[in-house]
């Protein structure tokens, strides 16, 4: 995969820019806050939609700007690609691949594909779960567009019971809907943990090879995917998983009722990174969890590598 050229308009701090590329390795040199890591993220976003810093497009539209605009010729899959997006301040995002309208980021995803590392990444294994969570995301969404699909559909059933459970006080009527959207979620969350526990599979086997080189063969490092305890096998069929969800929220929807917040669903699992058999969070040197960080970064490469046949574009953000 190569990404022979980028056009970005009042995208970030970048007003009209063009930037042409080398098949080959390219270095991104300057001084501070000049938007060497923006156009890394210019990069990223044409992956499938999404940003590796930013939650709202708002925030990749230059300032007293109403939109943005990022164009790029790519070679993948063989082939010669355009691929568009169009940021608006007002309204809904536009993406385009070889001049058609595509209707999410879900059908972006796969057109290229990407692998970032940022100096926030060597606080992968110590950091909030969120960020463990992104990661697992920020790949599945490239690599199937049904699991981008459905983590967009969850998002939004999340929002919706979010202000059910803060409102419902003030109108009691509103708890009418919130079994429903609790059942949507559910449904969901199976697929969901459906794809991160098999990914999750595949990335501890690659990181645990990448981790042996990098210790000389002295240290064993295992990824295990955590979520909701009435959940027997993660890797189980998702009409397996749904009917153990299910209970999961049911034993926990009073007290999502009396706290007023999502207590059930994958928006609370993790990934858990042992050294030796021992939590890497809670016990690895600060030596030992970058090499963690970086190893299972490298086997998110590998996993690409292995799925699609021909590696993904490296973004290497001043490491």
């Amino acid at each position: 995969m190569i990404v022979n050229s980028i056009a970005l308009e009042q995208f970030r701090n970048y007003e009209k820019t063009q930037v042409d590329f080398s098949p080959a390795v390219n270095v991104i040199t300057g001084r501070n806050a000049q938007g060497k890591t923006n156009l890394l993220e210019a990069i990223f976003l044409l992956t499938g939609g999404h940003s590796f810093r930013a939650r709202y497009d708002r925030e990749l539209i230059a300032f007293d700007c109403d939109r943005a605009k990022i164009s790029a010729d790519v070679f993948s899959g063989e082939r010669e690609q355009k691929l568009e997006i169009i940021l608006n301040r007002g309204g809904k995002r536009q993406l385009f691949a070889n001049g058609v309208r595509l209707k999410t980021g879900a059908e972006l995803s796969g057109r290229i594909k990407a692998v970032v590392f940022c100096p926030d990444d060597l606080n992968l294994i110590r950091s909030a779960a969120a960020q463990r969570r992104r990661l697992l995301d920020l790949c599945l969404c490239q690599m199937r567009p049904r699991y981008a699909s459905a983590l967009a559909d969850y998002g939004r059933l999340y929002e919706n019971k979010a202000r059910i459970l803060k409102d419902w006080r003030e109108k009691p009527s509103l708890l009418d809907a919130l079994d429903e959207f609790s059942l949507q979620m559910c449904r969901k969350s199976a697929e969901i943990v459906y794809y991160r526990a098999n990914f999750t599979e595949l990335l501890s086997r690659h990181a645990a090879e990448i981790h042996k080189k990098f210790s000389d063969g002295t240290e064993n490092l295992t990824v295990r995917y955590s979520t909701m305890k009435t959940v027997t096998d993660p890797t189980a069929k998702p009409e397996q998983l749904l009917p153990e969800i299910i209970e999961h929220q049911r034993t926990h929807r009073e007290a999502e009722i009396a706290s007023g917040s999502c207590l059930s669903g994958v928006h609370k699992d993790d990934l858990l990174i042992d050294i030796d058999g021992r939590s890497a969070r809670q016990y690895a040197s600060q030596g030992q969890t970058r090499t963690a960080a970086l190893s299972v970064k490298l086997a998110e490469r590998e996993l690409h590598k292995e799925d699609g046949g021909e590696y993904p574009i490296l973004l290497l953000d001043d490491v």
